[in-house]
């Protein structure tokens, strides 16, 4: 099951929306409440709002999501969230968060099917936990020492989003051009003018 591209809009504290692609749905699932200092990005208050979040992102899922599946959901998100800290900083995750994203990996999935036969093994929509998993799995691969070094946190003094840097070139510096970079780009020029 393929996920659909990865961002999300967020309000900043004066009301204003803009838009933030992390660069990984692992990191955009994070950032529904458990990273960032700005209380209107909880988007999780119920379960719900789990099965909102997901529909878009992983077509085919089952979003009637449960309070257990809230509950495992918020783990594993503070638990990616604290991962995405650690490696912005260049420090090593604390093994406990390792083994919360490496127990939702280990959950079942959703295995391939073939299109076009008559008969159908398993369900026929992904539930919650499948989708916590194949999440789970895209931080695995995320936090691997090989893209380690592409988690970065913006570059704008007065910001403090993470992001994996998905650029060919490797030297994204900005949460988003939308918002940081933007505003850097009317400092120099206010400074150069």
């Amino acid at each position: 099951m393929q996920t659909t591209s990865t961002g999300q809009w967020f309000a900043s504290r004066d009301g204003g929306q803009w838009w933030f692609d992390s660069g990984s749905i692992a990191l955009d699932f994070a950032y529904t409440g458990a990273m960032g200092d700005n209380p209107a990005w909880e988007r999780l208050r119920a379960a719900s709002d789990l099965g909102a979040w997901l529909e878009p992102r992983f077509p085919g899922v089952d979003g009637e999501a449960t309070d257990g599946d809230l509950r495992d959901a918020t783990m594993l998100r503070a638990a990616i969230a604290s991962a995405a800290t650690a490696a912005s900083e260049r420090v090593v995750i604390e093994p406990r968060t390792v083994d919360v994203i490496n127990l939702f990996a280990a959950t079942p999935d959703i295995p391939p099917a073939l299109a076009g036969g008559t008969r159908q093994a398993g369900r026929g929509r992904a539930r919650v936990g499948q989708m916590l998993s194949m999440i789970a799995r895209e931080a695995v691969a995320l936090f691997d020492a090989e893209r380690f070094e592409r988690i970065r946190e913006c570059a704008a003094a007065d910001c403090a989003l993470v992001f994996y840097d998905e650029s060919r070139s490797n030297n994204r510096r900005w949460c988003s051009m939308q918002r940081c970079g933007n505003r850097a780009k009317v400092r120099a020029h206010r400074a150069r003018a």
